[in-house]
């Protein structure tokens, strides 16, 4: 799912929520990669929306299910190889025009280079898997009706209607 496309709300969930994020697109084949190698396994970044129906997660604890309706978390629109996260580049999420997410990349609890080296030692990344970052506070609930616009700067603005 990428821009424009609908996020549409699960019948099961009453409180779904947005979450910008800064997305890794793995480009070559990714197992034991020290995080001084991280790079020579990134395609690139792009700008993600990871959607979740944050009463499900809460009650059973379920992640899975809460992040995993087939129209959350939409991707792009557009995939940044010349991208550096150490930059510092402005993370924002807006709902109806309303800013209700600011942050930076080098604010990331962890950076790319120790994900990449964390996720690695656990399991192979193939290429086209995607890694999310994490999201800067100010996370809350969408409804139907409302836009959603991730921006991160240098890669571009993810927008998607809540139906």
């Amino acid at each position: 799912m990428g821009p424009a496309a609908p996020i549409v709300l699960p019948p099961d969930s009453e409180e779904v929520h947005h979450e910008g994020e800064l997305a890794v697109v793995i480009g070559k084949l990714a197992r034991n990669v020290p995080a001084e190698d991280a790079s020579s396994v990134i395609l690139g970044y792009t700008v993600a929306n990871d959607v979740t129906a944050r009463d499900l997660q809460r009650s059973d604890g379920q992640w899975t299910r809460s992040k995993g309706y087939d129209t959350f978390c939409p991707l792009g629109p557009a995939i940044a190889t010349e991208f550096d996260p150490l930059e510092g580049m402005r993370i924002t999420t807006s709902v109806n025009g309303d800013v209700r997410q600011e942050g930076s990349t080098a604010d990331l609890v962890f950076g790319v280079a120790e994900l990449v080296e964390f996720v690695t030692r656990v399991m192979t990344l193939l290429p086209g898997d995607v890694l999310l970052t994490g999201t800067p506070s100010g996370v809350g609930p969408i409804q139907s009706g409302d836009r959603v616009d991730v921006e991160i700067e240098g890669i571009g603005v993810l927008s998607n209607p809540v139906v």
